[in-house]
């Protein structure tokens, strides 16, 4: 596969200076860092339930199933997690020009219920990805951080974030007051429409995330989007889409070809029972979603075969590299299977042109 493609869901991996470097002085000894033992390093993120983040899997890309661990060593890290000047090979190794990139220590850290140490901890991050990022701006991408502790915060934050030149912003699965639903998030959903910024629900962001539902830890894996699903509701059945009609969201690793379906039962439940809830839409749930929803995914080749029914226009491929379950260095190989018969204009628009129009990259390769 020759074309340019964008992976709009990679990662950084915390260096473990990350936030003591960055964060507020007094906090630095409270700051999420990595911790040693004789079964592997570990990121704690102090005061968190389960917030000790194994090193196997957040590094593991390009390793065989056979060989991923959940412990393993900073010095196994592939270096470009956190040395920009590393990860433009990393990139040339995959065949992509460029990515989106999200935090990995991050994703944990907003189960955390401390909102003004998560507020300290993001600041933080924001910083260190700012300047990660400023080595390549064309090719590193980076989104930031905010807890969102109240709608003026995170409005705050969003100019902060938009002024380090940071190209999106990752929201908590919950905010810090209420739920996204409630118009006291007009303002801020309102504020990120005018200053520019994309905003993004990445999986695994929910404090509910931290604890399998029931079952085998299989069963956790397979169900982690689960959240973005039931949050995607919501904003579609809150009425966020109606009261924002330029307000586009990112739905991040939590694959695609499940939108369908969901698209169809949202349309079922409003037309059936819409009376006895007192909800009132001036268009179909499916309609707000495939409008204002992006998803991406990476080894999903079912969406492929179903932009008929998703909106191809939102629909962004990503690598997750360096995670365990990337597809990197194997993303050209997996791709020249899963894109098939794909007409060249959607192909194009899924691999690249979706992620460089909405991160004001233009719209050619």
């Amino acid at each position: 596969m020759t074309q340019a493609m964008i992976s709009a869901d990679s990662h950084i991996t915390e260096h473990p200076d990350t936030y003591r470097r960055h964060i507020d002085p007094k906090l630095r000894d409270r700051a999420p860092h990595l911790a040693h033992d004789e079964a592997g390093d570990v990121f704690v993120i102090p005061d968190l339930t389960q917030g000790a983040l194994p090193m196997g899997l957040i590094a593991a890309a390009g390793k065989r199933p056979e060989d991923i661990r959940m412990s393993g060593r900073f010095e196994e890290w592939h270096r470009g997690g956190w040395d920009p000047e590393a990860r433009l090979a990393d990139q040339d190794r995959d065949g992509v020009s460029a990515e989106v990139l999200y935090p990995t220590v991050g994703l944990v850290l907003c189960r955390h219920t401390d909102l003004d140490y998560k507020q300290a901890c993001m600041d933080a991050y924001n910083r260190w990805i700012a300047e990660y990022c400023s080595a390549h701006p064309d090719r590193l991408l980076g989104v930031g951080q905010t807890p969102v502790r109240t709608p003026a915060d995170g409005i705050e934050d969003l100019r902060r974030i938009k002024a380090l030149g940071l190209r999106g912003v990752m929201l908590p699965n919950r905010p810090g007051q209420a739920d996204w639903d409630s118009p006291l998030y007009d303002e801020f959903f309102d504020a990120a429409i005018d200053i520019g910024l994309p905003l993004s629900f990445h999986i695994l962001t929910d404090p509910l995330d931290a604890f399998p539902r029931r079952g085998p830890v299989m069963n956790f894996a397979v169900g982690i989007i689960r959240s973005n699903q039931d949050l995607l509701s919501l904003l579609v059945y809150g009425g966020v889409f109606e009261r924002h009609p330029r307000l586009r969201v990112v739905c991040v690793e939590a694959d695609a070809s499940w939108a369908p379906h969901w698209m169809h039962r949202m349309d079922h439940y409003y037309d059936r029972h819409r009376y006895m809830r007192t909800l009132e839409l001036s268009r179909s749930p499916s309609e707000y979603f495939r409008e204002h929803v992006y998803l991406t995914f990476q080894d999903d080749w079912p969406a492929f075969r179903m932009t008929g029914l998703l909106n191809p226009d939102r629909l962004m491929w990503a690598n997750d590299f360096p995670h365990s379950d990337s597809t990197w260095p194997w993303s050209r190989e997996l791709l020249e299977r899963h894109v098939g018969d794909l007409p060249q204009a959607e192909r194009q628009r899924i691999l690249h042109d979706n992620v460089a129009e909405l991160y004001g990259l233009g719209s050619t390769g």
